[in-house]
């Protein structure tokens, strides 16, 4: 596993903390609780972008428009679509 250092959302600052809630507002409610959150509560993917707020900010903004209910794919066409991504890259996750 790659270690990745991250700033912990108490030490971030307040463009971290935006940034952090900001993305929390896009995603579906079946993301509210991350599976395996760090110490703070984040998610580690979020975490592993703590670095560079604003970053963080416009890639999870992105993925949370992809996300959009409004959208023609439903939740089981993303998940279909992320687990062949997932098969072709060969993740384990």
């Amino acid at each position: 596993m790659t270690w990745i250092k991250t700033v912990p959302l108490s030490e971030g600052g307040e463009a971290l903390r935006r940034a952090v809630e900001g993305q929390m507002g896009l995603y579906p409610k079946e993301y509210a609780q991350p599976v395996h959150p760090t110490g703070d509560g984040m998610s580690g993917i979020v975490g592993s972008h703590s670095l560079i707020p604003k970053a963080l900010e416009h890639a999870f903004k992105t993925f949370g428009e992809l996300m959009s209910p409004d959208l023609p794919l439903e939740r089981r066409h993303h998940e279909m679509i992320a687990t062949v991504v997932s098969v072709t890259n060969r993740c384990r996750y």
